[in-house]
This record gives structure tokens, sequence and C-alpha cells, in this order.
């Protein structure tokens, strides 16, 4: 992202969210809030119209695919509680509104962000008249520079106690080691039952040539606006790295396995595209601290 700007990706990712809950029905993610984050005029254009900001071939499939990591993240965070996990990160957490809807004032939660997308976030919360909840901690870091634990530990964030992190949205805007680096101190935090989803691009050699036409176009895109994509994996060997790094229940969820969760049997058609996927790791302990895997 633009030094000392907010991130325009993180918006973007928003105002899909907010098109999925007025285009599709019924929604895969609901979020009341997803809306009036965004403000009284954007969202009454979206209100208004949410068409025309979703026209283009790929819009569906990118709304579906945003909609179906959010709804794995908090799935897969419900059955973590339910087994008493008492802490959740959310790196890179945008405009997400989890935090300002959750019903569970036990759970401690931290968002954390660039320090320019947090400002400009606060600054939406304080317009939206959404309340910032006492269970809530922001914590500024930039993953490229920043110590990810020193700055969570220095946010309350217990290291002696697992925790689950949501990091959605962000891996390809970083350059590999930085993003090896947070899923590293990740499984070392998550040790005693907690763990991790993220949501990450494909090397682009294994696409067809399709798949390809429609990767450069959205490359094209995003670098455009300052925020050009960095990294790419290979599903088989980063879940071998996963492994090595710590995480000892590792689950890969393409297209096909997210399509089959969350999609099948709408009428509508709607369904996530080929080029992203979710990845599920955990830190297991004896007793079950998540969903099944997908």
């Amino acid at each position: 992202m633009q030094e000392g700007q907010p991130s325009h990706t993180a918006l973007r990712v928003a105002m899909r969210r907010a098109a999925h809950q007025l285009l599709d029905q019924p929604p895969v993610f609901r979020d009341p809030l997803a809306l009036p984050i965004l403000g009284n005029e954007m969202a009454a254009a979206l209100r208004s119209d949410a068409g025309s900001f979703e026209r283009g071939r790929v819009s569906p499939f990118l709304r579906a695919f945003f909609a179906a990591r959010s709804r794995m993240a908090e799935d897969q965070l419900a059955g973590a509680v339910a087994g008493g996990l008492r802490q959740y990160v959310i790196l890179g957490a945008g405009l997400d509104t989890f935090a300002y809807r959750s019903h569970q004032p036990e759970l401690r939660v931290f968002e954390v962000d660039h320090p320019a997308t947090q400002g400009w976030k606060r600054q939406r919360l304080l317009e939206a008249g959404i309340k910032i909840p006492a269970a809530l901690t922001f914590v500024p870091v930039d993953f490229e520079h920043d110590d990810l634990a020193v700055e969570l530990a220095r946010a309350g964030c217990h290291p002696d106690q697992p925790v689950f992190f949501a990091w959605l949205g962000v891996t390809p805007y970083l350059k590999r080691e930085a993003a090896m680096t947070t899923l590293r101190t990740i499984a070392r935090m998550a040790i005693g039952g907690g763990g991790v989803v993220f949501d990450y691009g494909v090397d682009p050699d294994r696409l067809n040539r399709i798949q390809r036409m429609v990767f450069d176009a959205m490359a094209a895109r995003v670098s455009a606006a300052g925020e050009p994509w960095l990294t790419f994996f290979d599903p088989d060997r980063l879940v071998d790295d996963l492994r090595a790094i710590g995480f000892s229940d590792v689950s890969d969820a393409g297209p096909e396995a997210l399509n089959r969760l969350y999609f099948a049997g709408r009428s509508d058609g709607l369904r996530v595209g080929s080029l992203g996927r979710i990845m599920t790791a955990w830190v297991r302990t004896g007793r079950s601290s998540g969903p099944p895997r997908v």
C-alpha cells in the first residue's frame, strides 16, 4: 500500500462484502454492518444500484470468494470458542466488522493493520455511529517491518494462551519472507489449540491460459492502484511448509471444496472462481479446538 494512505483494496473488498448482502440471496456471509461501515453516501449508492458497481464477468466470482473466506474464518472461530479459546486476532483487518457485531464479551479481539488504514477505519466507525466494544484492541503493525508477536503482547494478547488468527486478503501483497515470518509467529502463538485461516493466490505458472488471462487483468488492476501482488504459493508445497513450522492439522480448500461447502444448490449460480484458495491450519491439543476439516 502507498505510504500514509489507507488501503485501496480494503475499501474495494468492503464494498463487495456489502454488495453481497444486497445482490446474493440468501447471503453466504451475513454482515448487518457491511453497509453502514461504508458511510452514508456510499451505502446509499450501493442500495440504489449495487449492480452498477458489480459489473464485469469476474465480479460475482470475487464477491463469492470474499464471502466464503469470511464465512470460513468465522465458522472456524466459532468452533474454537466453543472449545475454550478466548483470543482472536484479525490480521489486515481493513473494514472487517466482526468485533462490532459479536455477542461474545469473553472473547478478546485484536485488530491488526497498517496505521494509515486503521486510522481511516476508526474515522468511518465514528461517522457511522458504530461503537468500539471494550473487548476490542487496535494494534497498528507494518507487516514488513514490525515484530507481530511483540506488538500483540504489548497490546495485551497473552502469549501463554492459544490464539486464533484470521488473515484474509493480505498474503499476495507481502514479500514471501514477510508472509512466512508471520506464519511462523502465528504457529508459535497458536500452541495449545489455536490456529489460522488465510487465503492465498496460486502460483501463476500453475494456471491454464484462460485463468492466466484473468489473473493478468486483475494483477494489472491492483498494481495500478499502487498495491501490486508480490507472493503466490504452490498448494502442495505450502501444506508441507506449514507442517514444517509447527502446524499439526492443515487443510487446503480449493474452488471445488468451497463451492461444495458454501454454494451448493443455489438458484443464482453464485460460486467462487479458480484463482484463490483458503488454508486452515491448527496447532492441535488433546481436545478438539475447531470444526471439522473441509
